[in-house]
């Protein structure tokens, strides 16, 4: 075993092939680089979680907390240290399974879908204005909303357009100026980011500029108040919906949310159970356990009352599929790990996490090799919106 060349601070790689390719790498390092007697056969993987060099055997799991004992000590000083020895302690579950996914349904789009699909641009969709597209296709207009700060706006549009909406860009300065209307849609969803940088809390300077504008108090009242209507608020969305559900008929149960229990801004790909609810956007996925990302420094839910069980609608789960609390596997530290709710008729829902980002089974970091689909099970959200309006 050439131990030297593993442990040295010399220029190095590693590289995986498959057990039947490993002659003929070597035969090319040795025939076209003259690095040949460079090259070393030092291991293949094994079930055993072990790593195993000549003589000596590591648990994996060992490994991960003596790699990991540097950046624990210093988390527990900078950050929440229970979160910090949670995290660091996971390593020591032998049993963790690992990321699943379980899906209670199957893919079942629109069966009608536009011909040719409307990209995003300001104000209109790309292809013609709302005024040259057919009756049918004008009841699907949704409003993807924005404000200054808001950056996943693109990402909720192609969710949208490729479930058969004609998703418009619309700015908050579009509806405080007039050029806009939330009438012209039956839908809207307002996308993630920071809006206004955060400084007056999660959503807060976004909710503020439909609270204290009167246009836009107007419009967006109107628009709630309406039972044609629907809208989803997805990270800085839910949280500025959150902010005005005085506004939204069937939300005062709502939570607002506050600073991660890390706290830390928190970026991770994690488990989420999906709820029996009314939302509109998750009918027919419920007992469905998924991995999702998320992207927040404020996504703890706080309520001084009890949240209806109903209206919750989604949570985060351990790697066993059990409701949690723990840290990393609940990010920000939500109660029963709530992460998501909705309204009694299920047409306003709200979520931390970003479904909007991972429609595409491409955009994951990993699925099981079994889901070969072009769209991940995230995309029904997205179909069963598109359903609802007939």
């Amino acid at each position: 075993m050439p131990l030297p060349y593993l442990f040295n601070e010399e220029l190095g790689a590693v590289i995986q092939v498959k057990t039947s390719d490993v002659a003929t790498v070597q035969h090319y390092f040795a025939d076209h680089t003259g690095l040949g007697e460079h090259v070393h056969v030092i291991g293949q993987p094994n079930p055993d979680k072990t790593l195993v060099l000549g003589e000596y055997h590591w648990q994996i799991k060992d490994l991960h907390r003596l790699w990991s004992d540097t950046t624990h000590h210093i988390q527990r000083l900078r950050d929440n240290p229970e979160c910090a020895q949670q995290e660091y302690d996971r390593w020591l579950d032998d049993a963790d399974p690992g990321l699943h996914l379980h899906a209670t349904f199957e893919l079942q789009p629109f069966p009608e879908p536009p011909d040719s699909l409307p990209e995003l641009v300001e104000g209109r969709e790309l292809g013609g204005s709302g005024n040259s597209r057919s009756l049918s296709l004008s009841k699907c207009r949704i409003a993807i909303l924005r404000e200054q700060g808001v950056n996943g706006h693109l990402e909720m549009a192609a969710a949208f357009d490729r479930a058969g909406f004609a998703s418009v860009d619309v700015h908050m300065s579009d509806i405080i100026s007039g050029r806009v209307s939330l009438k012209a849609f039956q839908g809207m969803a307002a996308a993630g980011g920071f809006s206004y940088g955060d400084v007056l809390g999660a959503g807060g300077g976004w909710a503020n500029s439909i609270r204290y504008n009167s246009r836009a108090f107007d419009e967006f009242s109107a628009f709630f108040q309406r039972t044609d209507s629907f809208a989803l608020g997805v990270c800085n969305g839910c949280q500025m919906l959150a902010q005005v559900r005085d506004l939204i008929p069937g939300a005062q149960h709502w939570p607002r949310f506050v600073r991660n229990r890390s706290e830390q801004f928190e970026a991770r790909y994690v488990m989420l159970e999906i709820l029996d609810s009314p939302s509109l956007f998750l009918h027919g996925m419920a007992g469905s356990r998924l991995p999702i990302v998320v992207a927040h420094g404020e996504g703890r839910a706080y309520s001084t009352t009890p949240i209806p069980a109903h209206l919750q609608a989604l949570r985060y789960v351990d790697n066993d599929g059990k409701p949690t609390e723990t840290y990393p596997f609940n990010p920000n530290g939500s109660p029963g790990g709530l992460t998501g709710v909705t309204t009694a008729d299920g047409r306003f829902t709200i979520l931390m996490p970003h479904p909007e980002r991972i429609f595409l089974s491409s955009r994951h970091s990993w699925l099981p090799a079994t889901w070969t689909d072009e769209y991940s099970p995230w995309m029904q959200m997205f179909y069963n919106a598109r359903r609802w309006v007939g």
